[in-house]
C-alpha cells in the first residue's frame, strides 16, 4: 500500500495549530476533533481476527497501514501524526510480572489475576524490568517491527512500542479481582496501601527502565489511565489513590499531566482540576460533559463528550449527543471533541465518518447551537 504521510503535512500543521490554540483556552477556527480509532477497530473494519493482530507482526503492520490510510483519507479528524506501534494489548502488568495471559478469538488479550489473598499481597515482589521475560519480548517485537517496516521502505513513518502499566489502583485491579481490591479498602486498608506501594514502585521501576532503553534524558510529561478510579468514592480516593497518582505526576509530569478514565468521573472532576492539577483529561464515555465543563473549564483541557453507544446505530440517532457535546464543551476553548476512551468494535463506520463531518460544520467558532 502506497501510504505517504507527506501528503498530509499541511493538514497536520493546521490540526496542531488548532490544538495549540484550544490548549491556551482560546477558540480556534473550529473545535479540534480526535477520534481514537486504532488497532482493534481497524481489525474489525478489515475482517481480521484481533487475536491474530496481537500475535503476528506482519498482520499488525498490514492492519495499521490500512488503518492509517483510512484515518487520513476517510475519517479526516485532527490527528497530528502517524506511526506504527508494536502493540501487545492491555497486558502490561502480565508482561512485567511474567504472568499468564488468555488470548480469545476476536478480542484483546486478558490478564489472568494471581493475587487473591492478603498473603499474596505480602508475597508479591516488585520485578526488575531488565530481568523480565515479558518486557524483553515486547522490546524485541518492537525491534522486529522496525526491521520489517524498513524492508517495506516505510521507516520514515516511525515505529513505537514498549511496555507500560497502570497506576496503583488499576494496576492492583489487574493483578487481583477488582471487587476484592475494593473490599480490601474497607476490610484491610493497611494491606491495600502495601499493595499500592508495590504497584507504585513497579510503575517507577518500569518507567525509569523504559526511559533508559529509549534514551530519554528527562521525563516531564505523564499520562495515566486509571479506569478503576471511577468506582471509588471521593473519600476513598483521597485516602488510597490520590497520594500515589499525585506522586507519579510530581515525579514524571512536571510539565504536562494527562489522565484517562473510562467510567463516570463526575464526583472526581473538582479534585482532578484543583488538587491533582491535571493539564488534560480524556473524560471517558460515561462522564457528563456538563459536570466536566463546570469543574475543568479554564484549568484542564478536556476531550470526550461522546460514548461509543451513541454511534452503534444510524447517524440521526447520534446527532443529539454530538450537538450537546459541542454546545456545552466548546465555548471558551479548552475542549477536544472526541469519543471518550477508544472507538470500540461495532461502532458504525458510516456514522463515525458523518459524525466527524457534522462536528466540523457545527463546531465552527463562534458556536451557534
Amino acid at each position: 500500500m502506497a501510504f505517504d504521510p507527506k501528503k498530509y503535512r499541511r493538514r497536520i500543521r493546521e490540526s496542531r495549530r488548532r490544538y495549540e490554540t484550544t490548549a491556551r483556552f482560546e477558540e480556534p477556527d473550529r473545535v479540534p476533533i480526535r477520534i481514537s480509532a486504532s488497532g482493534s477497530y481497524w481489525c474489525w473494519l478489515n475482517g481480521v481476527n484481533i487475536r491474530d493482530y496481537y500475535l503476528d507482526l506482519d498482520t499488525e503492520i498490514e492492519v495499521q497501514l490500512k488503518g492509517m490510510e483510512w484515518a487520513f483519507e476517510e475519517l479526516r479528524d485532527d490527528r497530528t501524526g502517524c506511526g506504527f506501534h508494536a502493540e501487545a494489548g492491555p497486558i502490561g502488568e502480565a508482561l512485567l510480572w511474567d504472568r499468564e495471559v488468555v488470548r480469545p478469538d476476536n478480542t484483546s488479550p486478558w490478564i489472568v489475576p494471581w493475587v487473591h489473598t492478603l498473603e499474596d499481597i505480602e508475597r508479591l515482589e516488585v520485578p526488575d524490568p531488565a530481568q523480565s521475560t515479558g518486557v524483553r519480548w515486547a522490546l524485541q517485537r518492537r525491534e522486529e517491527m522496525q526491521e520489517k517496516v524498513a524492508r517495506l521502505g516505510l521507516e520514515a513513518i516511525g515505529v513505537g512500542g514498549g511496555v507500560g502499566i497502570h497506576p496503583p489502583l488499576s494496576c492492583a485491579c489487574a493483578l487481583a479481582p477488582a471487587d476484592r481490591v475494593y473490599e480490601w479498602m474497607y476490610t484491610a486498608p493497611e494491606h491495600v496501601h502495601l499493595f499500592f506501594r508495590k504497584c507504585f514502585d513497579a510503575f517507577c521501576a518500569l518507567t525509569d527502565y523504559m526511559d533508559q532503553v529509549n534514551g530519554a534524558a528527562e521525563h516531564t510529561v505523564l499520562g495515566l489511565a486509571d479506569d478503576n478510579s471511577a468506582f471509588v468514592s471521593p473519600a476513598m480516593y483521597k485516602e488510597f489513590v490520590f497520594p500515589y497518582n499525585k506522586a507519579l505526576y510530581d515525579r514524571y509530569g512536571s510539565e504536562r499531566r494527562h489522565f484517562h478514565a473510562d467510567g463516570p468521573n463526575n464526583h472526581h472532576f473538582e479534585m482532578y482540576a484543583n488538587e491533582m492539577k491535571l493539564t488534560e483529561m480524556d473524560i471517558g464515555g460515561w462522564s457528563d460533559i456538563a459536570a466536566a465543563k463546570k469543574h475543568l473549564a479554564g484549568k484542564v483541557v478536556m476531550s470526550g463528550g461522546l460514548n461509543c453507544r451513541d454511534l452503534y446505530g444510524a447517524f440521526e440517532q447520534a446527532k443529539p449527543a454530538i450537538e450537546r457535546a459541542i454546545r456545552i464543551g466548546a465555548p471558551g476553548g479548552g475542549y477536544i471533541f472526541a469519543i471518550g476512551g477508544e472507538t470500540y468494535v461495532g461502532v458504525n463506520p458510516e456514522t463515525l465518518l458523518r459524525t466527524v463531518r457534522y462536528a466540523k460544520r457545527i463546531g465552527k467558532y463562534p458556536i451557534r447551537l
